[in-house]
């Protein structure tokens, strides 16, 4: 690490004290003998052009001050690309910063990226619709969520930023709740590739389904999807095949407390990628990724392999595995 950039997302998390933060970060760096230079973030759409220019100026590292969506947005300007990604989790969840156990701390995760191995990872990739009907491509590195769990990410992106910024991580749970105790269950077509490699696809029907690829969610969700891993070349997919919110409820509060995962109604498999079909009536199917909305259905989700490289801790795949 010689050359690095820290864009920062200053409305990430409840933005208290987040310039300081980044600077606490940004001093460890420069006492390490690193070049630095410390950038905001533009919009979603611009922050890859942002990392990619970094890129031919000259830095090996781009760190990603913010939270997941932060995250999701720089990847999108490094995939295929020799320079690193690393963390400073700035975030409102931090699903990628505790999966790979990087300290809230700005100054120790700084730390932790000058003590890192590079790692390169495989991702997600989503293709699907906006809103508005135009084409969505996009990268992903945790998680993707589509049923409830997108139509969840459309209600909190309704309401105001300072709303969401006042209330952080309660008015996700809080807006979870609702939409668990309302949202109609939609159910729409699956159509899986196995992890194998083979050629004939699999198909299901499903009101919900997570294509994970992190073990630690972090917070007090833990852990979702048994056996999903970065390290991995393919999703571990959860299907909600029952429309009954009891057993979605369930299942979460499971992962919430380390128990197994057997319930009747809901599968876990391997795919390396996924077709999802529209249903032919009622209200659309929303679709997220790393907490950030990209659209409806219809989507394809697939892994792209060996596309990142990521700063992560030297325990990180032995703990992994």
């Amino acid at each position: 690490m010689r050359k690095v950039l820290l864009l920062h997302n200053p409305h990430a998390g409840a933005n208290d004290g987040h310039l300081e933060a980044v600077q606490r970060a940004e001093e460890v760096l420069r006492r390490a003998g690193i070049e630095t230079t410390v950038a905001a973030t533009l919009s979603s759409v611009e922050v890859g052009g942002q990392a990619r220019d970094a890129i031919r100026a000259g830095c090996d590292t781009i760190f990603s001050c913010g939270g997941d969506g932060t995250i999701l947005d720089i990847a999108q300007g490094l995939i295929g690309e020799s320079a690193a990604l690393a963390l400073i989790p700035l975030g409102t969840a931090n699903v990628l910063a505790h999966d790979l156990s990087i300290p809230k701390d700005p100054a120790r995760a700084a730390q932790a990226a000058l003590d890192a191995v590079a790692l390169r990872v495989s991702v997600g990739h989503v293709a699907c619709c906006s809103l508005d009907g135009a084409p969505v491509s996009r990268y992903f590195l945790s998680v993707a969520g589509v049923g409830l769990d997108g139509y969840l990410f459309h209600q909190i992106e309704q309401q105001s930023d300072s709303g969401k910024k006042a209330l952080g991580l309660v008015a996700y749970f809080l807006k979870a709740f609702q939409i668990w105790w309302s949202y109609p269950m939609n159910r729409f077509s699956v159509s899986l590739s196995g992890s194998a490699g083979d050629a004939e696809n699999v198909s299901h029907t499903a009101a919900q389904l997570l294509a994970v690829r992190v073990r630690d969610f972090g917070n007090v969700l833990r852990e979702l999807a048994p056996g999903a891993s970065l390290l991995r070349d393919d999703f571990r997919v959860v299907l909600f095949k029952t429309s009954s919110r009891w057993s979605y409820l369930l299942y979460v509060v499971q992962g919430m407390l380390g128990l197994g995962r057997a319930m009747t109604g809901i599968e876990l498999s391997s795919a390396t990628s996924l077709r999802c079909d529209a249903p032919t009536s009622g209200m659309p199917v929303y679709i997220q990724a790393d907490g950030e909305l990209l659209g409806t259905l219809p989507a394809e989700i697939a892994i792209v392999p060996n596309a990142l490289t990521l700063l992560v801790p030297h325990d990180f795949a032995s703990r992994q595995r």
